[in-house]
């Protein structure tokens, strides 16, 4: 099935929808409206942020969080770091009143904005904002209470699994289903900052799509595009992928990120990919169908014949091109008799041979 995404759908037979990241990577009002920026200009479908209130989320202020970072671009040397989960989502924080100014430049763009929402009071501002979506964090995954009011506000639903067992998943998706949403997208999000390759895990994508009727993501948490382009080409309906100014930057989830000459470049080769991966039918274009006889084979005299023998009787080659008879009609055509005399070399024709000949190849 497809949902709907503002005026966008979203599903199978829809293009996959691109979302850019930005809520790990901005710091500050200026630098997510350059984010913003860069997204659209690179074509993307919308932007996202995650809107957090640490005093409120966090209780132990010193837990540690622990990270890598790029500290060498030639070698990609990465350096193992440790701070305080509390001291990172401070980095990410706005007023009520700027995320409206983003939303508003996001609408100027017409790019999609949406949030990860940890509160109640969160969700209410993504309604007042009119978002098309909102994005539970697979942290809350069991939070039922959040998943029950999102799925209230009849938003667009995206509901992230990293690290959830699929019976927690199934879970959530009923919570979300008993308040009257079916407007729902499922995440494969790999856990790590960067995700390490054996939990990225791409056959889930279409283990959820067995299980669900809904569309499926893949939140990006690996360097580079390659996993992107797996994950649609096993049916993602939306990959997520962060986004930086620069990919050295010391918080997280940097290194992982695409800069701003990257960006236009992971767009188009989703959108290249979608083109070449065409249709689960063969059907063959006029330009194939022409250039196809040209490279077959044909049926060939090896000897000069008289008129009156059978075909059975003469030397033959199959040689290119292929604008006479086919070695695929050889056999039927053996008993056949030749209605005049012929070269060496000549390319045979049903006009060369008997009337009964030319009769039966065209039924």
């Amino acid at each position: 099935m497809t949902v709907s995404f503002g005026k966008r759908q979203l599903g199978d037979g829809h293009p996959c929808f691109i979302v850019f990241e930005a809520g790990p990577t901005f710091e500050g009002l200026e630098n997510a409206k350059q984010l913003i920026a860069l997204a659209a200009e690179a074509g993307a479908d919308a932007i996202k942020f995650q809107i957090l209130d640490p005093d409120r989320l966090v209780a132990d202020r010193k837990l540690p969080f622990t990270y890598d970072v790029l500290v060498d671009r030639e070698t990609g040397k990465r350096e193992t770091v440790t701070e305080p989960l509390y001291d990172i989502l401070c980095r990410r924080t706005l007023s009520h009143k700027e995320w409206r100014e983003l939303k508003k430049f996001s609408d100027a763009r017409n790019l999609a904005f949406f949030a990860t929402a940890g509160f109640e009071d969160e969700i209410e501002l993504l309604e007042s904002m009119k978002c098309d979506s909102i994005k539970i964090a697979s942290a809350d995954v069991n939070h039922y209470p959040l998943i029950r009011r999102a799925a209230k506000s009849g938003m667009c639903l995206q509901l992230d699994t990293g690290n959830s067992s699929l019976g927690e998943i199934e879970q959530a998706v009923d919570v979300i289903r008993a308040e009257g949403n079916e407007n729902i997208i499922i995440h494969q999000c790999p856990s790590g900052y960067p995700a390490r390759l054996s939990s990225v895990n791409l056959r889930i994508i279409q283990t959820l799509k067995q299980m669900f009727p809904y569309p499926v993501a893949y939140s990006d948490h690996t360097p580079g595009w390659e996993m992107d382009i797996a994950a649609v080409a096993m049916g993602a309906n939306l990959v997520e992928k962060t986004i930086t100014l620069d990919r050295t930057t010391r918080s997280v989830e940097h290194i992982m990120s695409l800069e701003p000459q990257e960006m236009r470049g992971f767009v188009q080769a989703i959108r290249d990919l979608e083109t070449a991966m065409g249709s689960p039918r063969r059907i063959l274009q006029p330009e194939e169908r022409k250039n196809r006889t040209r490279y077959r084979r044909s049926i060939y005299l090896a000897e000069a014949v008289k008129a009156g023998q059978a075909l059975a009787d003469v030397k033959v080659e199959f040689r290119r091109p292929g604008f006479g008879i086919g070695p695929d009609r050889y056999d039927e055509l053996l008993a056949f008799t030749f209605t005049k005399n012929l070269p060496t070399g000549h390319q045979l024709s049903y006009a060369d041979l008997s009337s009964k000949g030319k009769e039966e190849c065209a039924a």
